[in-house]
């Protein structure tokens, strides 16, 4: 039996979370600029997720559950987060991303539950001791029934609007080494049962260097039933061709009750390059939804504060704000490539 079987449903990001899952940069091999600024980034992250009252101290935000891989990454975790209420868990993980290693958590009235894939380290680019065990830690930890997949799915793939259809690209979950042999047809039919989604919106491809191969959550998110939010290229944007392909394919789509799709562009980043001179996979699209907060990634780019400014009317009701990203991306990812939802349990039927 799949979880859609059963009834469950992955719910659209801005429903209630109980939690939000992210783990500490350890191993200073996968930061070539050192773990210094990552973990100040991402502390500032978690900082602006639990989103502290100024007046009594107390998080108007979601829980925090972090991964430390030991004592001495625990310790620096508790002197970069200080105030901020953290609850740790000291176990194997190889990298932060969450999204990806972290199971994907499903829902139906009155219970919660944890769809869990194949992680292959991306394809086999990226194999790290401890990743392929975080979605059984986070399950066992939080003690929710467990659907096991054998199927490679990156949660980072996958985005949801909550009421049947789900985005992804040909690129990520059709192309490389994570399915070999997987056709479209027969992708749809997984994601439909892991899922609980009706309707299969399939995007070609991603941006330029990313490491994941055209993952969705850096090219497209769902702000609200039938509304979808993608990027404007920039004035000499490498990745013109892609962006533009993108708007074309959502503004022709219709999701899982027939709508056609309203499409909201917010400017694009253009060229962000590490200190090497490389592109970097840079996107406004890699914010997390938080209970009370939305928190977007910037670059030192040009079009920072635009970006901030065009997401701010997509969520009223809560602060949405811009914090730094650049030394997380150098890692591979941002914000949302780093978090993973635990839903609110809906309220009985």
């Amino acid at each position: 039996m799949t979880p859609a079987d059963l009834g469950y449903q992955q719910p659209a990001e801005w429903t209630p979370h109980d939690a939000v899952w992210t783990a500490w940069p350890h191993d200073a091999d996968e930061w070539s600029d050192g773990l210094d600024a990552p973990r100040a980034q991402l502390a500032a992250m978690m900082t602006a997720i639990a989103d502290l009252d100024a007046a009594t101290g107390a998080p108007r935000g979601e829980r925090i559950e972090l991964l430390v891989r030991d004592e001495a990454a625990e310790a620096s975790a508790r002197a970069a987060l200080g105030a901020t209420p953290v609850r740790f868990h000291r176990t194997r993980h190889g990298d932060v991303w969450l999204r990806d290693t972290g199971p994907v958590f499903v829902v139906r009235p009155g219970e919660l539950a944890a769809s869990r894939f194949r992680f292959d380290g991306w394809g086999g680019k990226y194999l790290m001791d401890g990743d392929p065990e975080v979605a059984a830690y986070v399950t066992r930890t939080t003690g929710v029934p467990d659907f096991s997949h054998d199927f490679v799915l990156e949660g980072g793939a996958i985005e949801v609007d909550g009421e049947g259809t789900v985005l992804t690209t040909r690129q990520c979950l059709l192309g490389g080494q994570r399915n070999p042999g997987a056709d479209q047809a027969a992708m749809d039919a997984r994601l439909r049962g892991a899922l609980g989604v009706e309707a299969v919106l399939w995007l070609d491809r991603g941006l330029a260097n990313d490491h994941t191969d055209g993952h969705i959550d850096t090219l497209a998110r769902f702000v609200a039933p039938g509304v979808v939010a993608c990027m404007e290229p920039a004035a000499g944007d490498p990745n013109r061709d892609a962006l533009d392909g993108i708007i074309a394919d959502l503004r022709a789509a219709r999701d899982a009750r027939g709508r056609r799709l309203e499409v909201v562009t917010v400017p694009s980043p253009g060229a962000v390059l590490d200190d090497d001179g490389a592109l970097m996979p840079a996107s406004y699209m890699n914010f997390y939804i938080a209970n009370t907060t939305v928190v977007v990634p910037t670059y030192g780019a040009a079009t920072d504060d635009a970006a901030v400014a065009r997401i701010a009317p997509l969520f009223p009701g809560r602060r949405v704000v811009g914090v730094a990203a650049r030394a997380v991306l150098v890692g591979g990812g941002a914000f949302h490539c780093c978090t993973q939802q635990q839903p609110t349990v809906p309220p009985p039927a």
